[in-house]
């Protein structure tokens, strides 16, 4: 019999409220900070999504294979299924007051593996949602007609995985990363605009390579590169096409398009991520992490190529920037069988202001998130983790709609909520 098909410590109430006052606590003392990134989760699994996202030094299920593969070598042979509940609320003003996203809640699941497959070689990975975005908006009687903004980025990713432990300090690990993503755009003022709408997928490959040194039994370093993710071609087939004047602060003035085949490319961008955990006691776990993510390298431009009257292409300026994340996520064992989590997360906005206009159906401009969690071992060598996020509302104005005077000025606000439920398995 393992250690894990011991009896388990069963949970009294005073467990219960023990629980729950430290996750209280915790999460009190975890000072309002700033995510999601960009349109990219801020953690993967409810384990990362509890401590913030900052487990590159600090991997707790198989979900590590997304951020940091050298992990697998230092957890135990395990199954997880994430199931999460999204809510993202958005809204937005063109100018003639403020409207809402119609579309509000969203899935996203999450299905990994870790085993050992040899002396020191580990094996992982699994399929995930890792990024989303989109808004629905409808404004009618507008001096301009009915407005209709739509967006959607769907984005699921399979990541398998190896990891070596080269000494029993140190791990290395890669992970293959293959997506799929989904992509759809509308934004028309009347019977005029860009209506990219059609459902289209594309695919793409890229790399993550991690490290993982443990210092000692109290200090662990991480650090993780994920290349960018080269994708396939997205393809439209529309009647007709109209880019409006003044999109974006230096975009293309009154573009018409015929029937055709329109196409345009998304990648995933790089990103380097460092940490370090740290055990003041032995029961409690303090973990933080830095990361960088490229997004002006993928968000600077949406290039559209198709049938443009005079042209080939039409660029559509985002003008995101690069982000910059900072998260701590800590963790304590109330028992042999309880953990309770908390965390938070900064990120500044990858959009600016002035950039505003450009984005307004690409809305990422939230930018603080605190998180709590908790995990049950059960007997049977069963485990459920539980996670939720709140993000906090973050509103940003500028100008007004195609440079029109008189009207409000350009607003885009959002906040975000998420639950989640992970069932775990240990072989």
């Amino acid at each position: 019999m393992t250690t894990y098909e011991k009896a388990q410590d069963k949970p009294s109430w005073s467990t219960y409220l023990r629980a729950t006052l430290i996750a209280l606590s915790l999460l009190a003392c975890a000072v309002p900070s700033r995510a999601t990134n960009g349109y990219q989760l801020i953690g993967f699994g409810q384990c990362s999504m509890g401590m913030g996202g900052a487990v590159v030094a600090a991997p707790c299920d198989p979900m590590t294979a997304l951020s940091n593969p050298a992990g697998l070598a230092w957890i135990p042979a395990q199954t997880a299924f994430s199931g999460e509940i999204f809510n993202p609320v958005r809204s937005t003003n063109f100018g003639f007051g403020d409207t809402g996203s119609h579309t509000n809640v969203y899935a996203i699941p999450a299905l990994g593996w870790s085993a050992p497959a040899g002396s020191n070689v580990y094996f992982g990975g699994g399929i995930f949602g890792t990024s989303g975005l989109g808004v629905n908006y409808m404004q009618s009687n507008t001096p301009m007609g009915a407005i209709q903004a739509y967006s959607s980025i769907n984005f699921m990713q399979m990541a398998p995985a190896i990891a070596l432990k080269l000494t029993n300090r140190l791990s290395v690990g890669l992970a293959v990363n293959v997506a799929a993503e989904q992509v759809s755009f509308d934004e028309t003022f009347g019977e005029q605009g860009l209506d990219l709408t059609s459902p289209t997928w594309a695919y793409g490959v890229g790399a993550t390579i991690g490290g993982l040194y443990k210092v000692n039994n109290k200090v662990t370093l991480g650090g993780s590169y994920k290349t960018v993710m080269k994708f396939t071609h997205l393809y439209w087939q529309e009647d007709e096409e109209f880019v409006p004047t003044g999109v974006g602060e230096s975009g293309p003035v009154g573009i018409s398009g015929g029937a055709g085949t329109y196409e345009a490319r998304l990648n995933y961008p790089q990103q380097l991520a460092l940490g370090a955990a740290f055990y003041p006691v032995s029961k409690w776990l303090v973990s933080v992490e830095g990361q960088w993510i490229n997004w002006h390298s993928t968000m600077n431009q949406f290039k559209v190529f198709g049938p443009w009257v005079g042209t080939n292409q039409v660029a559509l300026p985002m003008n995101w920037q690069n982000q910059w994340v900072g998260s701590i996520g800590t963790q304590y064992d109330l028992s042999k069988s309880w953990q309770v989590r908390a965390g938070f997360n900064y990120g500044n906005n990858p959009i600016k202001t002035q950039d505003l206009q450009a984005n307004l159906i690409m809305p990422a401009v939230v930018t603080t998130a605190v998180t709590f969690g908790a995990t049950q071992k059960l007997p049977m060598r069963w485990s459920v983790t539980e996670a939720f996020m709140h993000t906090f509302k973050n509103t940003v104005t500028d100008g007004t709609l195609f440079g029109i005077t008189g009207l409000a000025p350009l607003q885009s606000a959002m906040s975000e909520n998420s639950a989640g439920f992970q069932i775990g398995y240990y072989f």
